[in-house]
């Protein structure tokens, strides 16, 4: 009876958390994501203000941590997805090269600040030292995703370097267990066995994956159960993680790994759709839990030494990765913004610090005052960002003089301005044919990730007619702009056609408005960037649905002439609701054709 009274109470108790922490983070993210701050220092501020040292709403910040622990896993898994096996083979040298030397280094470099800054021992300095090395995979890893930037090179650097330092936790782990002063836990193996164990468990996830875990895929994929698909999901990053668990290994290396294997699946973008909901609520509340766990009472007794450190931590670290990034022929601004984006202090360092503080090296009141600098360096992330693209304003130009620029190319029948996915595959197109075609795009990671596959895109504004002259515009037989932007009109176009009369020019358009605005000039063609492929699938689901394939090609014929009669309308009279009576709708559809 009493047992199911405390049952009853824990559980209201969950919930009355639950709803306070809930209210709280839709309160706070929304705010700092209006004032440009980011959702992560919202979560942080979230949690320390409701936590018990803040307003003491919400305890148990250590319970809600072990619990979000799991959106870190969940995150690795999904990146894991993203990196085909070949993929992550040629990342090796900057894994074990770039990956190693900013451990090494960072570790040792912050190590010498708090021996002479605290007056510790070297054990325990060390102990502080290593972990604080770290950066935060749970901020960095999603900033790169939704921005795309981790399928550029500066961005699978930047991975490069997370995942070493996932996979540095067990030598740390091992640093600190030999140095340790506590008795020995005969639970934990010792440090080469836990080596052996960690190459036994990768080499066992690989072969898990590919005799066990795709056929598990191909045979949910014949069921066609929705949810079959997240419960397969969430077990094969469960199962993987829990194998590590078992050998005292890493749980997010593991789930890298089985989202390695899963990449090359066809359910692998279906799987990412239904995990990431799970990834996103937990990594909230992660950090929620570490602004929970901010011991407010070492920040307000010693504020200027946490402030300072923190700073320190922050310089320090971005300066070392900056000197080993140009080491690596990174160009200036981007070993910067490199440096910046892994500054901060990162989760594992409270892992690593709990395990110094059993291993007596450290005391409970350091591992707290140096669990909050590692807090104060995650939350100082969002204003590094913005120091950051301030820097992109101000030297817009700084990182890109070592990109060439079309004039070192040669004379081509065609010129290609904008080489996304719209220029990619007009190129592509062209090059099956053999005709020579010039390439030029005015973003730096774009042109980086395409020299990976062997293209040469040259740097510039292709709008620009000094740029188009020195590519060879006035010898071009076709220029065709690829660019993705609404914002060219006849106006820029028209010195574009004076200067090069010679040349056919195609342009791509976003919409019907954007083709009204080029309505007046001669150009050889305008091509809406969804119109063909939205009238393509609209008469492959005309067939599917029992339309003979001769009607469902003349309803595509008499859709493309009315649509042609409209825009002509309504870039005469400039109102885009001009003959939309001619539009097909319910009650006014096409007759069937009359048989002659």
């Amino acid at each position: 009876m009493v047992e199911g009274m405390e049952a009853a109470e824990a559980a209201s108790l969950v919930l009355r958390d639950g709803v306070i922490l809930l209210g709280g983070a839709l309160l706070f993210v929304t705010l700092f994501r209006r004032l440009g701050l980011g959702a992560v220092l919202g979560y942080l501020v979230c949690g320390a203000l409701l936590g018990p040292d803040g307003l003491g709403l919400v305890g148990r910040g250590e319970e809600i941590l072990s619990i979000a622990d799991f959106g870190i896993i969940l995150l690795l898994f999904l990146v894991g997805l993203e990196l085909h096996p070949s993929r992550l083979w040629r990342l090796k040298q900057d894994i074990f090269g770039l990956g190693v030397m900013q451990v090494t280094l960072s570790g040792l470099a912050i190590t010498s600040l708090v021996y002479f800054a605290t007056g510790f021992s070297l054990a325990a300095s060390l102990a502080i030292g290593l972990p604080l090395a770290l950066s935060s995979t749970a901020q960095v890893l999603p900033s790169l995703r939704a921005s795309g930037e981790i399928n550029t090179p500066p961005g699978e650097r930047a991975f490069s370097i997370l995942l070493l330092q996932d996979l540095s936790i067990v030598p740390l782990i091992t640093i600190i267990a030999a140095m340790s002063r506590a008795p020995p836990d005969p639970s934990v193996p010792p440090g080469w066995q836990l080596g052996l164990y960690t190459v036994a468990a990768i080499v066992g996830l690989v072969l898990a994956g590919r005799y066990l875990i795709n056929p598990l895929f191909r045979l949910i994929g014949r069921v066609s159960e929705r949810e079959l698909f997240v419960v397969a999901g969430l077990f094969t990053v469960l199962a993987s993680a829990a194998v590590m668990e078992a050998l005292h290994l890493s749980t997010a290396l593991g789930a890298f790994i089985a989202g390695v294997m899963l990449a090359d699946s066809p359910y692998r973008h279906e799987l990412e759709t239904d995990i990431d909901p799970f990834r996103s609520i937990l990594l909230g509340l992660f950090f929620i839990a570490v602004g929970m766990m901010l011991d407010l009472d070492a920040i307000a007794n010693r504020p200027f030494f946490v402030v300072g450190m923190a700073f320190a931590l922050i310089a320090l670290k971005a300066a070392t990765l900056f000197g080993i990034a140009k080491l690596f022929g990174m160009p200036t601004r981007r070993a910067l913004k490199l440096g910046l984006l892994l500054s901060q202090g990162g989760e594992f360092a409270f892992v690593l610090l709990a395990q110094a503080q059993d291993a007596l090296l450290i005391a409970p009141e350091a591992a707290s005052l140096f669990g909050a600098i590692v807090t104060v360096s995650m939350a100082s992330t969002p204003f590094l960002m913005k120091f950051n693209e301030w820097i992109d304003r101000r030297r817009p130009k700084a990182d890109d003089s070592h990109l060439d620029g079309p004039e070192t190319s040669h004379v081509t029948s065609a010129i290609i301005i904008g080489y996304g996915r719209f220029g990619q595959a007009v190129a592509q197109m062209l090059m099956a044919k053999d005709i020579s075609v010039t390439l030029i795009d005015s973003k730096p990671s774009q042109i980086e990730i395409s020299g990976t596959f062997g293209m040469k895109v040259y740097y510039g504004d292709g709008i620009r007619l000094d740029l188009l002259r020195s590519a060879g515009a006035g010898e071009a037989e076709a220029l065709l702009f690829c660019i993705d932007g609404a914002a060219l009109n006849a106006k820029k176009l028209k010195p574009i056609l004076e200067a090069f009369p010679q040349a056919a020019i195609f342009v791509r358009a976003f919409d019907r408005l954007q083709v009204m605005r080029l309505d007046g000039i001669d150009l050889a063609g305008i091509y809406r960037e969804v119109f063909d492929s939205a009238v393509t699938m609209g008469r492959d689901a005309l067939v599917t649905l029992g339309v003979p394939k001769k009607e469902a090609a003349r309803v595509e014929r008499e859709y493309r002439q009315i649509d042609i009669e409209r825009l002509q309308r309504q870039s005469q009279s400039g109102d885009l609701h001009d003959s939309k009576d001619m539009m097909f709708r319910p009650g006014s559809s096409l007759a069937d054709e009359t048989p002659v």
